[in-house]
């Protein structure tokens, strides 16, 4: 199990276990998260934007020029901004924490 620590915009931390081969997304989602994810993670929608703790921006895998793409459509996005749905965790994630936007708000009511 891994574990990853969600800190909300009204300053709220939220801890929650995944399986390797989870996305991010999915993981969000099920602590009941504001991350939309309205593309289903096909990366054609920046709705499940979230921005990492900077000591763990560079020790997750590169965002493609696709994700980065989209990113630059992110409300509030910063230079740490990924979407959640491209992260796929892994072991070495364990402890992974991001911020979820303000601009965050899940209009789809998950």
């Amino acid at each position: 199990m891994i574990r990853v620590r969600f800190l909300t915009a009204n300053g709220q931390e939220i801890e929650a276990m995944a399986d390797t081969g989870q996305t991010l997304l999915d993981v969000g989602q099920a602590a009941g998260l504001p991350l939309e994810g309205t593309c289903e993670g096909q990366m054609a929608c920046s709705t499940c934007h979230v921005i990492l703790e900077a000591s763990w921006f560079d020790r997750l895998p590169r965002a493609s020029e696709d994700e980065e793409d989209m990113i630059d459509l992110a409300a509030g996005a910063t230079r740490y901004s990924r979407l959640s749905c491209q992260i796929m965790l892994t072991d070495e994630m364990d402890g992974l924490t991001v911020r979820v936007p303000v601009e965050s708000h899940n209009m789809q009511g998950r």
